[in-house]
């Protein structure tokens, strides 16, 4: 296995290199740059003139060739430079690591919320077929699956606002602006931090117990099942011990494509509810042209996607033991 996770994060290396080459040349795309869009702002009231646009872009040397930029940007990697961000005005690492932690901590909570949720739901939906209960969850998992994860947002936030009477955006409330850690903001920060979680994972937790019902139902029509019966296995360690452990093998490797789609729906909630996670970062980096804050987000969330893959090629192997690498 040791052997296995070298290789593996050994073969990162040049899938990140190409990545980042592909990125770098899809936010440079589109025509002109940082400071010709910010000549342009009139409306803004910030514009600037050609000729000063044009003296920051050579500064900056956005008046070269692409794969000279490129190059510019890579070589600082070693070191911990990714670039200078122009919208944020500052180093570009620092600004996407602080959006990185709070978008992997609020992604990470929205995973956990979807095992727990999920798994168990699915198991019982399973041993319950077209009954009640079974018809109740298909209907609440199709409710989840239809409804965007910007709408329950929206919802959360007039619920708050309107009937609970609470501050429901950002990721404290206004009193604690500025003041320091203590167990008050704590609290607080976990109040906002846990509805985006749910909203982020309701989607997905949906889809998953419908997963694990149709993987368990499977397997409980499997010859193995059967002969245990048949030797007086009580139910509940036949299903439990037996058919869910090979049943929520595929939902490993599904959970490893949720972290993806949950940076992604992200994007909006996080602007809905003016959270600092990475998507409204990557939108206004995109919108105004600031190729080495987009660049760096995306190569972030890739690395984060091919991380989440290995984690879930390694629990596969820890839950089933007729899986061997080599």
């Amino acid at each position: 296995m040791t052997a296995y996770i070298i290789r593996r994060v050994l073969g990162m290396i040049p899938t990140l290199i190409l990545i980042s080459m592909i990125t770098f040349y899809i936010v440079q795309l589109p025509e002109g740059n940082f400071f010709t869009i910010l000549a342009g702002s009139e409306a803004s009231g910030t514009g600037q003139d050609t000729a000063q646009a044009k003296l920051q872009a050579e500064k900056y040397g956005l008046t070269e060739e692409p794969y000279i930029q490129y190059w510019k940007w890579v070589k600082g990697f070693p070191r911990g430079d990714f670039g200078y961000s122009f919208g944020e005005q500052g180093d570009v690492l620092p600004i996407v690591w602080d959006r990185m932690l709070y978008t992997m901590l609020l992604g990470g909570l929205s995973l956990v919320f979807m095992v727990v949720i999920a798994v168990p739901l699915g198991i019982y939906a399973a041993r319950r077929q077209y009954g009640i209960g079974d018809h109740i969850f298909s209907f609440l998992g199709f409710l989840g699956l239809s409804m965007p994860s910007f709408l329950l947002a929206l919802l959360w936030m007039a619920l708050g606002i309107t009937v609970l009477d609470i501050d429901v955006g950002g990721i404290y409330s206004s009193e604690f602006q500025g003041e320091p850690w203590d167990a008050a903001k704590i609290s607080d920060y976990i109040q906002h931090l846990v509805p985006p979680a749910i909203i982020l994972a309701l989607a997905s937790t949906a889809q998953i117990q419908r997963i694990m019902r149709g993987n368990l139902l499977d397997e409980l029509g499997q010859p193995y099942v059967t002969t245990a019966r048949a030797k007086g296995l009580r139910e509940d360690r036949v299903v439990n011990k037996y058919a869910v452990r090979v049943a929520i093998n595929p939902l490993i490797s599904v959970m490893a494509l949720e972290v993806p789609k949950v940076v992604s729906q992200s994007t909006i909630v996080g602007i809905v509810m003016t959270l600092p996670t990475t998507g409204p970062l990557l939108f206004s980096a995109l919108r105004d042209q600031d190729i080495f804050l987009a660049g760096t987000i995306l190569l972030f969330m890739s690395a984060l996607l091919l991380i989440s893959n290995l984690i879930a090629d390694i629990l596969l192997a820890w839950a089933d033991p007729r899986i061997v690498y080599s």
